[in-house]
């Protein structure tokens, strides 16, 4: 992740530095204000739309291109480089909802309004993503040049020693990732397509879409006369004979005609002001009990995978009466010292929360682990509200940060704690922010107890804090007993997303899902492998290739809360209206992933990496990478020489050249922050001494005195020092007056002496 607390002053000094730009005599143009004390806080200058801003190094560039203001020279640079919020001249926005999946689609067309004409400085684009957001790809067009983005392998050696390698590409945050574009002369536009997929968010039968669209004032464009358009389009595409219904828009839009088993919403205006909120869309697709269907497709010719395609949804649909399975809960939390702070004190409060949700016959214990485990209790206890009570006092009491970090004993103590009645659902939780290096043992013991004969095997819920922890252990913790996982890069997520993850555990009503009919399919592989529980707060979404005749209807069975069976046929429809490979890579790339780092296959890893270029989805085996093209003119002369030019040949050629961006994976974990017990979030990129005191240095004294040395700057410093500061200023060059004394002095000595 990017340095966050360095970003923020870089924007705070570019709103500072905008102010030297001259608009012109239209009083009703001014330059962007400056936040109130109440209103200014780090997550103000963090962008909440899609963004591109000037990195300015040299303050003495800044200024109008059209109408120079001739203000005084700026001495000195900026360090960190000031970035200037640019203008947006027009923007569109295009949304494609594919079940829990949606794929989101900007158009922005900034210009960099803050650079001399005949200057030229570097622009960062910034994206805010949404629910899970994965960036996809940007493309950038500029007058004789273009940029895109393009995933290549990371273990392709021969190809990756061609490329220029760059530290750019990268998250500031985990739903926030930026790319800076080199050299762009000032006065230009800049015309910018970004692609992003995300998840919806589903709650009480509806889907909710939440899209970044909140732009500050300081991006729209000064003058009364610049045309300012805005367009919004909003399609969804649940399957055939879904009936979906829209319960709130944020923005002005109309329903469209149906088509083609697509609902649709659009929206365009000439706006004098860009969108101060995002744009949210709840739907909800209508049926009073369980229902689904299968898609079928068949691949595209340049498909790396021949084989044919299907996908398969199951929702819990809308009867509220509907029953939920007896629990047997038991919560694993790391309390090692790099969950000292917020980690620890958010889980505290999701805990809490989640015990006082469980119902009255339900069963809880809780392990605390660091390198040894703490039991709330040596057996499951009922969840009686004493009891409940006396776990929160015991939490408060031994959720003390410190030690290192095992996770296998807690979790043999945790199964073994378990039943076998086979009457509830037995669930741990895990909750931990480090990676260990048995991490495959601790696997293969969980997949030991998940195959005994057992008529309810339990349900692993993984939850992952930060970057240090192995994500793809947790997954396949998950997937291999039918349960979730889910994780809090940013640390200000914790508590809502753990929250979210023990609300979806509590909320199963069908269990042991199973398809009877598909034996006759050959090469068949599904994605899960083992399919998750049915719960209230969310569908399932399976996919998957195979060869053969799929049956017409897929037979679905599994057990009720009560423990009675229950079955369900699902219709198969051919459709070319979702994208299926589209639609359900990311969570294939994810789940085989998981699998190539369990059994470490190095077929896998290529397969994936294969996948995730043509899909353009990020994966662990590739990487992102700039592509630059750019027009040049070439004169060709012809075979006879003469003296005029006139016969000489002016052609125009494309050169390419490509930049190897930032990794952009989350790795497999990080044994070494976990054993020094780093906290999560923090930076793991160690500065020289050398760097860290020049840092702190420029720091201050960019601080002291703002971006410049000019006289003006110096007057206003000086003006704002208190006594102490002057005083020790004034003795600070009276020294240095007294050493230019004493080198005269000398210096006169020795002329006389002569």
């Amino acid at each position: 992740m990017a340095d966050q607390e360095e970003f923020v002053k870089s924007v705070e000094d570019g709103l500072r530095l905008s102010k030297r730009i001259y608009f012109g005599k239209d009083r009703a143009v001014a330059p962007p204000k400056q936040m109130t004390a109440m209103e200014k806080t780090a997550e103000s200058y963090f962008p909440t739309s899609p963004m591109m801003y000037a990195v300015i190094e040299n303050p003495a560039s800044v200024d109008n291109p059209d109408i120079p203001s001739y203000q005084p020279h700026v001495h000195g640079r900026c360090d960190p480089p000031a970035l200037i919020p640019l203008q947006m001249n027009g923007v569109s926005i295009a949304a494609d909802c594919y079940f829990d999946t949606a794929f989101i689609t900007v158009k922005g067309s900034w210009r960099l309004h803050c650079v001399m004409s005949c200057r030229s400085c570097d622009c960062r684009i910034a994206v805010p993503m949404g629910e899970q957001g994965s960036i996809l790809g940007v493309e950038i067009e500029l007058p004789r040049k273009s940029y895109s983005t393009k995933l290549v392998a990371e273990d392709d050696e021969k190809e990756n020693k061609k490329l220029v390698k760059i530290e750019d590409g990268c998250f500031l945050k985990p739903h926030i990732f930026t790319l800076t574009i080199p050299e762009i002369d000032g006065g230009t536009y800049i015309s910018v397509t970004i692609r992003w997929s995300q998840k919806l968010l589903y709650r009480d039968g509806q889907f909710t879409l939440s899209i970044p669209y909140s732009f500050p004032v300081y991006v729209t464009p000064v003058g009364k006369k610049i045309s300012k358009k805005e367009k919004i389009q909003f399609n969804v595409n649940c399957g055939p004979r879904a009936e979906v219904s829209c319960k709130a828009i944020s923005h002005p839009l109309k329903e469209l005609d149906d088509e083609d088993e697509k609902l649709g919403w659009f929206y365009e205006a000439d706006v004098l002001n860009w969108s101060s909120s995002d744009v949210v869309i709840t739907y909800k697709i209508s049926s009073p009990n369980y229902h689904g269907s299968v898609l079928l497709q068949s691949p595209q010719q340049h498909d790396t995978d021949q084989r044919k395609m299907f996908s398969c949804y199951l929702f819990p649909g809308a009867l509220e009466c509907r029953k939920v399975f007896r629990k047997e809960v038991i919560f694993v939390v790391d309390i090692s010292g790099s969950m000292k702070g917020k980690p620890i004190d958010d889980s505290k409060q999701a805990l809490s929360v989640a015990l006082s949700k469980l119902d009255s016959q339900d069963l809880f214990n809780i392990i605390a682990f660091n390198n040894e485990e703490y039991l709330f209790s040596s057996s499951l206890e009922v969840a009686t509200k004493e009891a409940i009570d006396n776990a929160i006092q015991w939490i408060d009491m031994n959720f003390i940060a410190g030690g290192s970090t095992n996770i296998l004993n807690p979790m043999k103590q945790a199964i073994g704690m378990l039943s076998n009645a086979g009457e509830s659902m037995p669930i741990i939780f895990l909750v931990t922010d480090g990676a260990v290096e048995d991490e495959r043992q601790i696997c293969e013991f969980v997949k030991s107890h998940l195959t005994q004969n057992r008529t309810m095997c339990p349900r692993l819920y993984t939850f992952g804090i930060g970057l240090f922890c192995n994500h793809y252990f947790l997954r396949t913790l998950a997937m291999m007993s039918r349960g979730h996982y889910d994780a809090a890069i940013d640390v200000e997520s914790l508590q809502v997303r753990l929250e979210r993850l023990f609300s979806r555990a509590s909320s199963i009503i069908l269990a042991n899902i199973a398809f009877e009919n598909l034996d006759g399919l050959e090469e068949l592989e599904v994605y899960p492998s083992q399919i998750p529980d049915l719960s209230s707060e969310g569908p399932v979404v399976l996919s998957g290739r195979y060869q053969g005749v799929f049956p017409e209807m897929l037979k679905a069975k599994g057990i009720l809360a009560d423990m009675s069976n229950f079955s369900v046929e699902l219709k198969g429809f051919k459709s070319k209206a979702i994208p299926l490979d589209k639609a359900r890579v990311k969570q294939q790339i994810e789940i085989l992933t998981a699998q190539a780092w369990f059994t470490q296959n190095k077929d896998l890893e290529q397969k994936i990496a294969k996948m995730s270029i043509q899909d353009a989805v990020i994966s662990e085996y590739t990487r992102m990478a700039l592509v630059e093209t750019e027009k040049v003119k070439i004169i060709k002369p012809t075979t006879k020489r003469k003296v005029h030019s006139d016969d000489e040949k002016i052609e125009e050629r494309l050169v390419q050249k490509t930049i190897l961006l930032h990794y952009l994976g989350f790795g497999f974990g990080n044994l070494t922050a976990t054993i020094e017990n780093i906290p999560p979030g923090a930076i793991d990129i160690e500065d020289e001494a050398a760097e860290i005191i020049a840092k702190a240095t420029s720091n201050c004294f960019g601080k002291l005195c703002g971006l410049c040395c000019c006289c003006s700057c110096c007057i206003r410093t000086c003006s704002t020092m208190n006594h102490q500061c002057a005083i020790a200023l004034t003795q600070c060059l009276g020294a240095l007056g007294c050493l230019g004394c004493f080198t005269c002095c000398q210096y006169c000595c020795f002329e006389d002496n002569k």
